[in-house]
Parts: structure tokens; sequence; C-alpha cells
């Protein structure tokens, strides 16, 4: 088992779908208890809880956000309102969504490119310190990707975040599952790695995401 990237326990999931279940995957072999939620109610994990085994539970979403100390949000990005604001107050929360107005609607500050996804979110929950994370990665590729460090095949994933101790316990949790780490900086640069930017999915180490990253350009 490699090293627990931080003292704090649980991870709570708002959202259980693809990368919510592979991240909640991750945890469990970091060492974290996991408390998962969907929008459908805990009877529907069942199946999902018997794979994860014994240090994972199901809850209601306002249950998850509540024994979490941090909480990460995998949902579609237009229900990103739903999002119980009180029981998340002071806590890290960790957003992997992204922003697809096929699915979402048209946001014209997004489309825009006056907002980042994650700045939204970090707007809603004004009390919490937002990350972004797991967005710009297949879901397969969380566990599949999984590297030891100094590994040269060793994949690297991006962050940010407005607060210096979430991009940091975002970094250390993806050290923990195996990729290396750059933090953008805070989430007004989060756009660089959104939808159709260079760096979103794509497979490169730090110096190689760095250079994705860089040619990122604010509005499509």
């Amino acid at each position: 088992m490699q090293q627990r990237c931080a003292i704090m326990t649980t991870i709570g999931f708002i959202g259980a779908g693809h990368i919510g279940s592979q991240v909640a995957r991750k945890s469990i072999e970091a060492g974290y208890d996991v408390v998962l939620s969907n929008s459908r109610g805990p009877a529907t994990l069942a199946g999902l809880m018997v794979e994860l085994g014994p240090r994972a539970s199901a809850a209601t979403t306002a249950e998850a956000a509540m024994a979490a100390d941090v909480a990460v949000v995998s949902i579609p990005f237009h229900a990103y309102t739903s999002v119980p604001v009180e029981p998340l107050d002071g806590k890290i929360v960790i957003d992997t969504n992204n922003y697809y107005f096929e699915r979402d609607g048209h946001v014209p500050a997004l489309d825009a490119g006056q907002a980042t996804v994650s700045g939204m979110l970090q707007l809603h929950l004004t009390g919490a310190r937002v990350a972004k994370g797991f967005n710009a990665i297949q879901a397969a590729a969380i566990t599949a990707d999984s590297r030891p460090a100094g590994d040269p095949a060793r994949r690297a994933l991006a962050t940010a975040s407005d607060f210096e101790d979430a991009a940091e316990f975002v970094q250390a949790l993806y050290d923990s599952f195996g990729f290396d780490s750059v933090n953008i900086g805070p989430l007004s640069e989060s756009w660089r790695v959104e939808r159709d930017r260079p760096a979103y999915g794509a497979t490169a180490d730090v110096e190689g995401l760095k250079a994705l990253l860089a040619k990122a350009k604010r509005t499509i």
C-alpha cells in the first residue's frame, strides 16, 4: 500500500459514476475510507459497495458531504448548484467536472471565456476550498495508467485552486495514486485544462503537460 497523502481519513463522493467510482477505488488503495452518493439514492450503489469492500459505504448526498474530510464532486456540470453548501464549509472539495454544452446547455460566461467550471463551483461553495482534479483523464486510465514514482512512463495530471493547501492535497493524492502533477495556479487559470484545450485528455509527463498547458487559448 502506498503512503497516505494526509491525515484525513474519509473522502466523500458526490457522484459515483465513471470518474467518481474510479477515484474511490484508488482512494481505498491509498488507505482512505470512502462514502459514495448519487442522485438516485444509496440503494442503487449496492453492487459497487460489494466490489469496493468494507472501507466503502453508500449514503445520501448530504450524508456523504457531512461525512467527508475531503469531498469529490463528480456530477454533470449543469447540476453543480445541487451540491450541498453547508456540510462542505471549511473542507477541500475536488472538482472533476467538465462543461459540455451539448449536455449542460450553453453557459454564456463559459462560452465567452469569462469564467471557469471550477470557479463557478467555488462561487457556489463559498466556504469550501475547491481544487480542480481528475477532469482531464479518462476514467479507466485512473487505475490503468498508475505508475510508481520515478517511472519514466509516469503520467502527469493538473490541478488548480485558489487555496494552496487544496492544490497540495490534490497533488499528494495524485502521487499516492501513481501520477505526477502540475499546479496550474488559481482557479482562474483552470481553463487551461478544460475541454478542447491541448492538455485535455493528453498523456504526458510533467514537462510535456506544462508545454501543453502553455499552448492553450482562452477561447476556442
